[in-house]
């Protein structure tokens, strides 16, 4: 076959009902494939009866794997690229899928259009499944105009004007309602659609909601609030039937101030306070009241800025230079981690940094009680089978993961058991594995030795200086009491042997970034066999013993 083989496809703006495709060689060296749909049965399923009123053009719209999309974010980037502009109709989660449905048969075909245009925050092109569909269940059974009339009656004797709030608790046995044999039912969409529809014709300055006690388990049908009534700030969810805080995400676009959960099985799914209230601030970040109770403010700690080594191109031909960026790093962030503040860590993350804690142990081994406070966040994978655990214990974002940091025992590392494993180095970005053990200081299990390993992801940050994008903790269960104990060098200076031109440059740099003298620095780094991270680490410790000698820091000539 002469020429370059090519390919052309046609095809109409569905890909509905009964498809059929016809593949035609060409002599010209070319494939052209023809898609289409059967027109005729199209144009029954389109609403080819519509004139009698028997039937709508209703069009089903499927994002696979569209659970993972924000409502919001998702909406206003298919508006955004829709050449129609469309009203979705019923938006909710199906398992992975996100689906909703539009009536206008231009609609559905210029969202056909947008498949695959539309790039998320992993750059995936997000693609689009357009189907025929019979009316949907909110507009079939939409309520009738004396139903809706009695409803909004009864919504208004619940409405407090001086407060803007309205009271819809147990609103299925309201009195008014039952009377007039009107089943309400909020998990039904079609009920929830209809009493947000209510608010927003009669009551569109609403500050404050109350669905207490109405057996909620899904919140699909609320999540049109945030378009709808986007000035809620009170709101009520307690004692209803909601099991993860994955249902508070479709809501999580109103800024709500105050929030009510107690009751809910998904309070019970927190290991500990602090992780509740972490978990919910994620959806909702300016709340300051959760369960009637305070929340304090975010942590915001004024810090000074640790800057660690700037990575340039040069810096990463040498590996002495690599060793010196992650002995920086090292030095840094354990000082401050054994410190007893580690609030300042939140300098050495990123802003949506991601944290993982898991511990290990013998499965035929009773769980050590000298790591209780570490089970508390454990996200073991062959121990934790709830999904939704997975996820909040999942830190994400610096505060989140800086607070549990905080609560977890006083500690001092062995700087002297340290191994590090460079995996990945890339210009910016940078990926190693420190192992070791490491001693409880205070609480009950004061003097527990165990052995860790904390995977690090460091990428560059503001002002070119590295951060932690991603950090993996294991922590071994370790019953038996091993060596803890960190040599001192002796400062005396007697003969040495000659050095060579790199363990006097060795010398000059670790001089220069202690302080102490070359001579000082000279023995220091042969007692620790001209291993610089660990040296330098020895240092630190003993510096924050106060054991090394003031004569260290002189200049002997």
């Amino acid at each position: 076959m002469r020429g370059v083989l090519k390919y052309q496809v046609r095809h109409t703006p569905y890909t509905m009902g009964h498809d059929k495709r016809r593949v035609k060689w060409h002599s010209e060296g070319q494939i052209r494939v023809t898609l289409w749909s059967n027109r005729k049965h199209l144009t029954r399923e389109m609403g080819e009866d519509t004139r009698d009123g028997t039937q709508s053009s209703w069009f089903k719209i499927t994002i696979p794997f569209g659970k993972k999309y924000d409502k919001t974010w998702l909406m206003n980037s298919l508006q955004s690229h829709c050449s129609v502009p469309f009203t979705p109709v019923d938006f909710h989660y199906v398992q992975h899928r996100a689906r909703f449905f539009v009536q206008d048969a231009s609609a559905a075909s210029a969202l056909m259009d947008v498949s695959y245009k539309i790039c998320d925050e992993e750059n995936k092109k997000i693609p689009i499944f357009v189907n025929t569909s019979a009316v949907p269940y909110s507009v079939r059974d939409k309520l009738a105009p004396e139903k809706m009339e009695q409803l909004k009656l009864t919504m208004s004797k619940r409405y407090e004007v001086s407060r803007k709030a309205l009271d819809l608790q147990s609103l299925r046995y309201d009195p008014d309602l039952v009377g007039h044999g009107i089943d309400i039912i909020l998990n039904r969409r079609n009920c929830m659609t209809a009493a947000l529809q209510i608010i927003k014709m009669n009551f569109p300055e609403l500050l404050s909601l109350d669905l207490h006690s109405n057996r909620l388990f899904q919140l699909d049908g609320l999540s049109d609030i945030t378009q709808m009534v986007p000035t809620v700030r009170i709101l009520n969810l307690s004692k209803n039937e909601l099991n993860s805080t994955w249902e508070l995400g479709k809501i999580k676009g109103l800024k709500l101030e105050e929030l009510w959960l107690e009751g809910n099985p998904l309070c019970d799914t927190f290991p500990d306070q602090s992780t509740y209230v972490s978990a919910i601030r994620k959806c909702f970040p300016k709340l300051l009241r959760l369960d009637g109770q305070d929340l304090p403010p975010p942590t915001m700690v004024d810090i000074v800025h640790v800057d660690m080594i700037k990575p340039c191109k040069e810096s990463y031909k040498g590996s002495e230079t690599l060793k010196n960026i992650v002995f920086q790093f090292l030095l840094q962030y354990y000082l401050m981690y054994d410190s007893g503040n580690r609030q300042s860590l939140l300098s050495a993350y990123h802003d949506e940094a991601c944290f993982s804690l898991t511990v290990h142990f013998n499965s035929k081994d009773p769980a050590p009680s000298s790591l209780f406070e570490y089970f508390k966040n454990n996200r073991n994978m062959k121990k934790v089978k709830d999904p939704d655990l997975r996820v909040q214990l999942l830190k994400h974002t610096k505060h989140d993961i800086v607070c549990p940091l905080c609560l977890l025992p006083k500690t001092q590392h062995d700087v002297i058991s340290y191994v590090v494993d460079l995996c990945v180095q890339t210009e910016v970005m940078l990926c190693f594995s420190v192992s070791g053990v490491f001693k409880e200081v205070e609480g009950k299990s004061q003097g527990s030795v165990h052995a860790f390993t904390r995977t690090f992801i460091l990428s560059s940050g503001s002002n070119s200086s590295l951060c932690i994008v991603n950090d993996i903790l294991t922590v071994v269960a370790k019953e038996t009491q091993s060596e803890f104990s960190i040599p001192v060098p002796t400062p005396t200076f007697s003969s040495l042997p000659t050095l060579s031109a790199e363990q006097q440059e060795m010398v000059q740099v670790f001089s220069t970034q202690s302080g102490t003298s070359l001579q000082w620095s000279q023995k220091c780094l042969q007692d620790n066999e001209w291993n610089y991270t660990r040296a330098a680490q020895v240092f630190t410790m003993l510096k924050m013993k106060g054991t090394i000698p003031e004569e260290a820091f002189k200049q002997i000539p």
